[in-house]
């Protein structure tokens, strides 16, 4: 059952007061989160606060750390949501069985998630380099080398493959996008050993640091050319700056019917080396080749009508369609790509 909504916005008006002394004049339902219900909190003073209430269950703890990693990157120099404190100074409120954060709404602002084009690159790849430079002195752990396979796992992207279609075997799709999803599994599993071979072609080893853990589009919001701030970090982890840089080369809706593809990621990854030297040319020059990897092993969202069936609407469905195309893509114009990026790194 999907939670009232009216019933959110009472709990959120009765527990932001108590906890922050923020006192409500009006709150509404805010954009749609991915693991939260999200509200837009104006106050008597006429300061608008974004709320986010985590669903029951949620690792609170965990939550906390991402918040922490978000004011970490912050005092580094990056935009980010300022988190506000509760008055006891923590950053998660909680109150029968009501957890919820809030932070400063980011006026005027939109996600990238329409795509990174023009002069968005390279503005979007200075401030990730700016972002994996400050989190490359985060507590949690140094930058260190790991093997390659590390960062694009083959084998397990083989033993998840295989688990989904024995799912999806055990209980057959009754939709359309489930039997596409179950179809796309397959595909995927056989394109493994040329995923494999492919990835050969990758350093021996490639660094690993702290990064924001689920860098996107959507996570990025935009502001008259400009990122205002970069939003929902994940908790403190290493991974390769590269994998997290190339989630956004690869975002499908920037891949596909863009003919400045691949030209205008280089820019970015031109701009990213500038804000933040410290990380390899040889790594850089993977970034196209670690994306078709990542999208060419990822189940998502092929595991959802499975796993959460209430969360496969269409726009997830044109995404998950959209998504396994750009593999394709990406692997058919790889070897484009990196002369393009040996050019702009030389």
């Amino acid at each position: 059952m999907r939670p009232d909504p009216q019933a959110g916005i009472g709990a959120v008006a009765g527990l932001v007061p108590l906890a922050y002394a923020i006192v409500p004049c009006e709150v509404r339902q805010g954009p749609a989160g991915t693991d939260t219900r999200n509200y837009v909190v104006r106050d008597t003073e006429d300061r608008r606060w974004f709320v986010k209430v985590y669903r029951p269950g949620t690792d609170v703890a965990a939550e906390q750390r991402a918040l922490e990693a978000s004011e970490f990157a912050g005092r580094a120099g990056v935009p980010v949501a300022r988190v506000q404190r509760t008055l006891s100074g923590g950053l998660v409120a909680s109150r029968g069985g009501l957890s919820l954060s809030v932070s400063v709404y980011i006026e005027e602002a939109q996600t990238a998630e329409g795509g990174l084009r023009g002069e968005r690159w390279p503005v979007v790849g200075e401030v990730v380099g700016r972002l994996h430079r400050g989190l490359a002195r985060h507590p949690a752990g140094s930058p260190r080398l790991v093997p390659a396979a590390q960062v694009v796992d083959v084998s397990v992207a083989r033993q998840t493959l295989h688990e989904l279609i024995a799912r999806y075997e055990a209980r057959p799709p009754r939709t359309g996008f489930a039997q596409w999803a179950l179809e796309a599994a397959h595909e995927r599993l056989a394109a493994l050993p040329g995923l494999a071979a492919m990835l050969e072609a990758l350093p021996q080893q490639m660094t690993a640091q702290v990064v924001h853990g689920d860098l996107s589009t959507p996570n990025l919001l935009l502001r008259q050319g400009r990122v205002a701030a970069v939003i929902d970090f994940r908790p403190p982890g290493l991974r390769s700056p590269v994998w997290e840089l190339g989630r956004l080369a690869s975002d499908p809706r920037t891949v596909l019917g863009n003919p400045s593809w691949p030209d205008e990621p280089a820019r970015s990854v031109s701009a990213y080396r500038a804000a933040n030297p410290t990380l390899s040319d040889a790594d850089l020059r993977a970034v196209v080749r670690v994306a078709a990897g990542y999208l060419g092993c990822s189940v998502y969202p092929l595991a959802e009508p499975l796993d959460d069936p209430a969360a496969v609407s269409p726009s997830l469905e044109t995404y998950g369609y959209a998504r396994h195309q750009t593999v394709a893509v990406l692997r058919e114009h790889l070897e484009e790509a990196e002369e393009v990026l040996r050019d702009v790194l030389a």
